[in-house]
């Protein structure tokens, strides 16, 4: 154990309030560090639906004795919690004879505050368990389960036809099918209590007391917070996991991804609270006793913030692309079953121009495969069908543009145009025949008014 002999006093109980979080306890926190009258980490646990209070005593230390245990039992008496209550001694080291008696004393009495003792051969087994680093005092990231990347209950396409239904002029179900990618990302859900107050002569001018939860994308590199829809998508499914299984993945997708923790869990704590530092940081206005005003930063300490859980997921990151002649239409997302946030849509997005989002009215292009918002959409003279002015070829009769798939059905319309007679040509602008047939009666109705016939 003397790899954590480097660490001082304070960075011991930083580590061991790590270790008790990391094993399942509740609401762990630590004691001030200034007056802990023998407390350094306290926490709580529930035991056949009672919760009961658990004060720690960290010795980072060679030995320990009884002293230490009894001083931890009077603390244990006097700590202000309505219910049962219990104790540890945590060290890096040993315990004497006479500690251990005396702690097995209190078990056999079955005395109301009973002492649990964890040597450093203890510490070495919870290490194993929780992926502590004994050579750098750092808590690892151990973690096999991810949100789900796809619903069971559909195939995997389903997110791509649901898409392709709001475009006009495609029969979903006749698409190919897409290529479909899963990138594992290694995200943690942070929860945090911060609790502050701040007094001047006046009295309190500021306080905070809040939990945050957030979701920090995890890779190497800085950590980023994760979008607000991310970050529920994430917190909302965290007790509906499945474990990692890339060979049952590779089934469903064609490509799979495994990306890694890029820190350990420790410094994502550490991240955590300095983020919430500056969150929580603020100016308050106030007046003092002489009626002047005064302007005081309002800085949560360290000490004031006790991150809950640190829980570490894989979220899915989906990407399905589908190739509809000229064009590639990629779908990604973020998913847990049924779930999902989207990503990037480039279904619903004009090719032509920066037309997006579901609100707008997009049709599928046969001729070329183009996706087009209205105004990059006309009607083929011949076909009578949708054609993007992407690949539309155009030429004017009747002073009105016509468009056409191709030279050939704009050089079989203009056979076809030769022929018509001149009334039917008129009518291949509809403005300019109505246009014609006003102003026919217009002039008919001034010759009569003229005439004096009416």
């Amino acid at each position: 154990m003397a790899v954590l002999d480097d660490l001082s006093g304070f960075e011991f109980e930083d580590l061991i309030e790590d270790v008790f979080r990391n094993l399942g306890y509740e609401n762990v926190r630590q004691a001030e560090k200034t007056a802990d009258e023998g407390r350094d980490v306290m926490m709580e646990e529930v035991v056949d639906g009672t919760r009961r209070a658990i004060v720690v005593e960290c010795k980072h230390t060679g030995t320990v004795g009884r002293p230490v245990v009894q001083k931890l039992h009077s603390a244990i008496a006097t700590f202000d919690f309505d219910g049962p209550k219990r104790g540890m001694v945590v060290t890096t080291g040993r315990f004497t004879n006479p500690a251990q008696e005396y702690a097995n004393r209190l078990q056999q009495n079955e005395d109301p505050y009973p002492i649990e003792l964890l040597d450093g051969e203890d510490l070495r087994e919870i290490a194993d368990e929780i992926g502590l680093d004994l050579y750098n005092g750092r808590i690892e990231i151990l973690c096999d389960e991810t949100l789900r990347p796809y619903d069971a209950a559909a195939d995997v396409d389903a997110p791509v036809q649901e898409a392709f239904r709001d475009i006009e002029n495609i029969e979903a179900g006749g698409l190919p099918e897409p290529h479909a990618a899963v990138a594992f990302r290694p995200v943690v859900a942070v929860t945090a209590d911060t609790n502050a107050v701040f007094e001047t002569s006046v009295g309190i001018i500021h306080r905070i007391n809040d939990r945050t939860q957030f979701v920090v994308h995890a890779e190497r590199g800085d950590p980023q917070a994760v979008d607000e829809d991310v970050a529920t998508l994430v917190i909302e499914n965290l007790h509906t996991t499945i474990d990692i299984d890339p060979e049952q993945f590779g089934e469903v997708f064609d490509d799979v991804e495994e990306r890694r923790f890029g820190q350990t869990q420790t410094e994502y704590k550490e991240w955590a609270v300095e983020r919430l530092q500056q969150h929580y940081t603020t100016t308050v206005t106030y007046t003092g006793d002489n009626n002047v005003t005064y302007n005081k930063t309002c800085e949560p300490n360290r000490s004031d913030i006790s991150v809950q859980s640190i829980e570490p997921v894989y979220l899915p990151e989906v990407r399905q692309t589908t190739d509809l002649q000229e064009y590639t239409y990629p779908c990604e997302y973020y998913a847990a079953g049924p779930s999902r946030v989207t990503a990037e849509d480039g279904i619903h997005r004009c090719v032509h121009c920066d037309t997006t989002g579901v609100d707008a009215t997009y049709t599928y292009c046969p001729n070329c495969g183009a996706i087009a918002c209205d105004s990059h959409i006309k009607t083929e003279r011949l076909k009578d069908e949708p054609v993007c002015t992407g690949c539309a070829v155009t030429e004017r009769f009747a002073l009105k543009t016509k468009y056409f798939y191709d030279d050939q059905n704009l050089e079989a319309f203009r056979e076809e145009y030769a022929g018509m007679p001149f009334q039917l040509k008129v009518m291949e602008n509809t403005l300019l025949a109505g246009g014609i047939v006003v102003a026919t009666l217009l002039l008919v109705v001034g010759l009569l008014v003229f005439g004096g016939i009416i």
